[in-house]
This record gives structure tokens, sequence and C-alpha cells, in this order.
């Protein structure tokens, strides 16, 4: 080997013991004095921690049936301080997302952003056809609702599976659990982000039974609708109770904000709950409970009528439907007689205002459900000179059809007031004594059951079944204060029964164009046909 030969063996030795020295010096300088820089750079760009909340607790019918549950959604997100086709993303957010767009060009080195959560399927195909390695997927948790005629009561969730309204808003803590904190690590061949460990572990929601026959609500659902269209009202409702237990089997209101193409915020309330009306007659109930237990009255106590169907009472003028003579005060009830009721109720004075109260009027029932209205019954230090007579005939007390259904129950179940509820193990609550006797129960039980066979609620009546009930119909209030003659509120409760089994039916339509319609021809044969269905459905033969 030549001298020259070795001058270069040991130039390439040096060469490469120089290159492997500034390699290991390189790595040394990674390895320990830039190792806390180029990990935050690694988690930067492949590690997330996000918050995902627990499973959020299901809803069920009182037969098990789904009424809310939890399905798989696909997020889109990016992260802004790391984008390697910044242009592009821009141009594809600015097309499709613009709402995106505009949130990234006022954050545009945040370390997180969301492009959209739960999207559609179109949406999610326009992502995938842009294929931008920019733009991260996630699947997350949404809600699903089977069953849109039961929106009212479930409510719904927000885009964080928060609830807004109805059980989901009412019982969110219950049905919410505790969060999740995942780390999320970036697959290396795919725009997939998966868990990789768990920081913190959450708690999933409860699940929830409600009192709701899912199948009954559709139904009745239905029918309340094809009614409203029918007679081209403003909105109607329909309630069904068991007396017995305080359950709610359905709480119908149409139309509601599953019913429109349009969003109205307006529409996501119950109106069972949250709208209160002076009912007119309907209320003639009540009054007569408390004549009767005052003992003020006697059912076959003559009532003179006058025979008009306008007169004044010391010096109150006085107007009913139709003009009856002389009548049994039972009578007076059945035909819904405006003269011979605030002729009674006069003698109640100031106990009206306690009975009322005591059936349950102006004060809510503290049903588990948001928004609920307590109502207003007009007090005796604030009675004018008619305020007797109004409120003898539903008006100066206004209340929501709960209400109504609540305190009818009452005469229903012997002369208790029960609390009604949603949530099936909910234990039952009820008054410890009945607050009417069994004469005055059993005298007025009598009363509304000729109310159907032979008085203004005929057209509900059913053979075979034993039912009593009252019709109402009521003039609404316009903006001036007066009430309008043609705008009108139309109500019917009632109660079926054969043997054991009882239900409380509540009726309420609102505002229709026809002329000279009343309750007994509206309100009374949506509750006959709503009667019909639950009896079939329920095999109650």
């Amino acid at each position: 080997m030549t001298t020259s030969h070795k001058t270069r063996l040991i130039g390439i030795f040096f060469g490469f013991l120089l290159f492997f020295c500034v390699i290991t010096a390189n790595l040394i300088r990674i390895q320990y004095f830039q190792q806390i820089f180029f990990k935050n750079l690694a988690q930067t760009q492949y590690l997330l921690t996000i918050t995902e909340e627990s499973s959020r607790g299901e809803m069920f019918d009182r037969y098990g049936k789904p009424l809310a549950v939890n399905t798989e959604s696909t997020s889109a997100f990016i992260t802004p301080s790391t984008l390697k086709e910044k242009e592009l993303i821009h141009t594809f957010l600015k097309q499709e997302f613009p709402q995106a767009y505009q949130r990234l060009l006022r954050n545009p080195y945040a370390k997180f952003m969301y492009i959209k959560r739960k999207l559609s399927p179109e949406e999610l195909l326009a992502i995938n056809n842009a294929n931008l390695k920019d733009i991260n997927m996630l699947q997350e948790k949404s809600r699903l609702y089977p069953y849109p005629c039961t929106g009212i009561i479930t409510g719904m969730t927000d885009i964080d599976n928060n609830g807004l309204f109805g059980i989901e808003l009412s019982c969110n803590t219950l049905l919410k659990g505790a969060p999740t904190i995942y780390l999320l690590e970036k697959e290396a061949r795919s725009r997939y982000f998966i868990k990789k460990e768990i920081e913190q572990s959450g708690v999933s929601g409860n699940n929830l039974t409600l009192t709701i026959d899912r199948d009954l609500q559709f139904l009745v659902h239905e029918e309340l609708k094809n009614t409203v269209e029918k007679l081209h009202a403003k909105e109607g409702s329909v309630i069904i109770m068991d007396p017995l237990t305080g359950d709610i089997i359905t709480m119908v209101h149409y139309p509601d904000y599953t019913t429109q193409t349009m969003h109205d915020i307006s529409l996501t309330k119950n109106s069972l709950i949250s709208n209160v009306y002076e009912f007119g007659s309907v209320m003639k109930i009540f009054p007569a409970l408390a004549a009767l237990e005052e003992h003020l009255v006697t059912p076959d106590e003559i009532i003179d009528c006058e025979n008009t169907k306008t007169t004044y009472i010391d010096g109150v003028r006085v107007n009913t439907w139709k003009a009856h003579g002389a009548i049994t005060y039972a009578q007076v009830i059945e035909c819904s007689n405006n003269i011979g009721t605030s002729k009674v109720t006069q003698r109640l004075g100031p106990l009206l205002y306690d009975h009322l109260k005591q059936c349950g009027f102006g004060q809510k029932t503290h049903i588990a459900l948001p928004g609920e209205q307590k109502g207003f019954i007009n007090p005796p230090e604030r009675w004018s000179n008619a305020s007797l007579f109004s409120l003898s005939f539903g008006y100066e007390i206004n209340a929501t059809l709960l209400q109504l259904a609540q305190a009818f129950c009452m005469i229903a179940n012997g002369g208790y007031i029960i609390t009604p509820k949603i949530l099936l193990h909910d234990p039952i609550k009820k008054s410890l004594h009945p607050i009417y006797s069994d004469n005055t129960i059993t005298t007025m039980r009598t009363i509304l059951t000729n109310t159907i066979n032979h008085g203004t609620a005929y057209k509900a009546k059913i053979d075979g079944y034993t039912i009593m009930g009252k019709t109402g119909t009521a003039n609404l209030l316009d903006d001036t204060g007066e009430y309008n003659k043609h705008r009108n509120i139309f109500t019917f409760i009632c109660n079926i029964e054969k043997g054991t089994y009882k239900r409380v039916i509540g009726t309420f339509i609102k505002e229709i164009p026809q002329k000279n319609v009343f309750a007994s021809t509206t309100a009374v044969p949506l509750g006959e046909r709503v009667a019909h269905t639950m009896l079939i459905h329920d095999k109650i033969i």
C-alpha cells in the first residue's frame, strides 16, 4: 500500500469519525438539551386532550320502549396553529363551511377548532372528497328521538348533549353523568384521531322511565292533528291521566316544534303546563263541589233560571247560552246555565276562593317538567260586584290544562288531590285525606254522568262504559282588555271507567274560524275519539 493510499484511508476514517461525532452530538442535543421542545412539538402535531361527555342516560316509556337513545355522529376539526395546507383549507371552508371559516379568521393560531359537529351525510361526503390533510375526524355521541310526537315531553339536547327543554332539561344532571377526559393520538396514515388513554374517568348518566305510553301518545297525536287541521283551529291539546296514581299517560299538543318545517322556538314549550286560560263553564264543577260540601244547596233544589238568556243579579248583568226556567240544581250544571250557577255560587261568598285553592288552582303541580305556570285566582280583596258570578262560570281564574286534569282526578278517585307525575318510579303523592266528603263526591259524579247522558256533553257517551264530564266554551281577551266573542277556546274534561280501570281525559281546542261553534261540537267529539282509541289500545272491552 502506497503512502497516498494510506493518507486517503486515514482521511476517510477521520471523515467518518467526524460525521459520527456530529451525528452523536446532534442526537445528544435532541435527546437531552432539546428534549422538551421536540416532545411538545410532537404532542402539538399528533396528540390532543379532549373532554367527552359520558354516555347520556336514555329514556323509555312505561313499557320499556325507547323515547330518547344515544347514537354515534362524526365531527370534523382542524388545528389552526399547525396547518400544512393553509390556503386550501381557507378556500374549502369559505365555500363549504362559511361559519367555520369566519371562526378561523378570528382565531388563526388556535390549537383546536371544530369545523362542524354532528356532520350530515352530505357534509361528510364533501370533506372526504376534498381529501385535505389538515381536516381530522372524530366520532362523538349524539341523541336520537324515535318518536317525535313525544318531543314536548322528552325535549332535546344541544350540540354538547346538554338538555334544552323538556325532561332533557329538568333531569339534565341525572341524565348527563360526569365527563371523561381523553388523550387523543393521530393515526399516521389517516385523518382520524383515536383515543389513546383516559386522563379522567367519567360516570354514565341514569336511564329514566317515563309514565308515557309511547304508542298511545302517537295515536292520540294523530287524532289531535287531524281534528285541528279539519277545524282549521289555531292549536289543540290532549292529556290522559290515571287518577289513582297521577301517571300522565299521554300529553299531546299540536302544532309543536317537531311538526314545523321552520324552526319556531315558541313551539318547544309544553303548552299543557306553560299556557294558562280562563276555561269557562268547565270550571262550574268546582263551585258546585263547594256549594254541595258547605250544604248551601242540594242537587234537587229548584233554581229559578228566569227562562231568559240575560238577567241582572244584584245589578250585575249575567248572560247564559240558553234560556231555562225553574230547574233543579243538578240540571243547572248538566245544562251549563250561567244564571242558575251564579245564584248558587253567590251563597258561597269568599269561601269559593278557599275551595278553588284547595282543588289545586293558583299553584304549581310541581311536575318534573320545566316551564310550569301556577295560574291565578282573583282573591276576595280584589273582587268587584261581578267577581263571584265570573268565578262561578270560569272567568277571573286561569289555569293550565294539567291543573284542570289534576282537579278532575280528585272527583274520579274519591276526593284525593293527587300529584301528576311524568317519571314512572316517582312515588305516588296524594292528600292524606279526601278533601270532599263521600256524599259530595257521589253527588257530583252523578251530576257529571248525567251531563254525558243528557246534557251538553252527550256526544261523548260510549255504551258499556261509565263516563262523567263537563264542557266549557270561553271567550279570549284581546289586547284591548275586552273579551272577543269571536275568539274562543273549547274544553272538555271527563273520566271514563270500567271496573277498576279509570282514565281522565282533557281535550282543548283554541280559536276556530267558524261561527256558532261550542265545546259540545268540537272538544267533546275529539274527547270521544280519543277515548275510543285509548280503550281499543288498552283492550278495555
